[in-house]
């Protein structure tokens, strides 16, 4: 197959009037081969929101292994947090709404930016179709099914969707799954069975199935993106935007402003209630605590062991205001001595009750 030729698209002034956005031209974003999630999520909304408005923008990339978290979502519901921890699973909540998707090396993401009109909004056939045309060309059916999801043959996903949008601006975007590793997908997204009752957003699992598995001639995830960007620019010149060193800055320091942040990936979840029991030695400890904004808000200690304190108010006390993960929670615990209270229970086996440790 002949090489396209690409080039720089010309940096537009801001003051220009832009054009209907129909007749807008599309430039691909260059985000020159970043794998971090975060830098990748960033970039994405630093585009939406100060790149000139008289284009039209995709963004093509790919993220190491990670779990990119609905906007509306619990991010403790929706990850296997066992496993995450062990393998180094990177955790990000996004802009938009939707479920949970597992991101690896096999998955190729997209997003298309673009005015915001309210009949664009959840119009996912809209974004989709040159994506599925372009697939098409490769040997692969690919339809819309349901809300958001692109499915092959007997209805198996390919592909997730969801969209964010300003009062300007929006963009719509999703997962390509060409290559994912469908077991590690499986086991990151393989959800702990905590008793959790919030009114989070949850996923919907879907049997799912890789491109490559029912495509034709495409061999790896770079190819795959070629054959993707070749049909989705007729022109002969791929129209690219390069940022400069001071837009990589800012969006940096965007990743570090609120993609790499506790307070957003988890803090941010929706707030919700979560019974955590088990019977030890010592007897049985039921524990039922109301995380919000992350922290621990209220928490109630029940069970049948002998405390010699008499009472369980002091350590619950204690525990409030935690934020709800492993390493807050053993520091807080770190100055204070359980054992009476919880009829010589450890600490260590009283931390692995109030939240499960890899």
């Amino acid at each position: 197959m002949a090489q396209r030729t690409h080039e720089t698209n010309p940096r537009p002034s801001s003051t220009a009037e832009p054009p209907a956005d129909s007749s807008a031209p599309l430039v691909l974003i260059d985000n020159e081969g970043v794998t971090d999630p975060t830098l990748n999520l960033a970039l994405e909304e630093w585009t939406l929101r100060t790149l000139d408005p008289q284009y039209r923008y995709l963004l093509f990339y790919v993220n190491e292994p990670s779990i990119i978290i609905g906007r509306n979502q619990n991010t403790l519901e929706e990850i296997n947090r066992a496993y995450v921890e062990e393998r180094n699973v990177e955790v990000v909540r996004r802009m938009s709404g939707g479920g949970a998707v597992y991101h690896d090396a096999g998955n190729l993401n997209f997003s298309f930016m673009t005015d915001y009109k309210p009949d664009r909004l959840h119009n996912f056939d809209r974004f989709t179709r040159p994506l599925r045309r372009v697939l098409a060309s490769m040997g692969v059916e690919a339809r819309l099914e349901g809300r958001n999801d692109l499915v092959v043959g007997d209805g198996r996903k390919v592909s997730g969707n969801a969209q964010f949008s300003t009062s300007r601006r929006m963009f719509s975007h999703g997962t390509l799954m060409f290559n994912t590793d469908r077991k590690a997908l499986a086991r990151a997204l393989n959800v702990t069975p905590d008793k959790i009752d919030s009114k989070a957003h949850q996923s919907v699992r879907k049997r799912v199935a890789n491109i490559a598995e029912v495509g034709g001639r495409v061999y790896d995830v770079p190819t795959f993106r070629r054959l993707l960007v070749d049909g989705l620019f007729p022109q002969e010149e791929t129209p690219i935007y390069r940022l400069d060193g001071s837009e990589w800055k800012a969006v940096e320091a965007l990743a570090e402003k609120r993609y790499r942040r506790w307070e957003w990936t988890v803090g941010a979840s929706p707030p919700f209630d979560i019974r955590r029991r088990d019977r030890f030695d010592e007897g049985e400890v039921d524990v039922r605590l109301t995380v919000e904004d992350g922290k621990i808000d209220r928490i109630r200690i029940y069970g049948d062991f002998l405390g010699t304190w008499g009472t369980t108010a002091p350590l619950e006390h204690h525990l409030r205001g935690t934020p709800y993960e492993p390493e807050a929670l053993q520091e807080t615990l770190a100055n204070v001595d359980v054992s009476p209270v919880l009829g010589g229970l450890s600490n260590e086996d009283f931390l692995d009750l109030l939240y499960e440790r890899g």
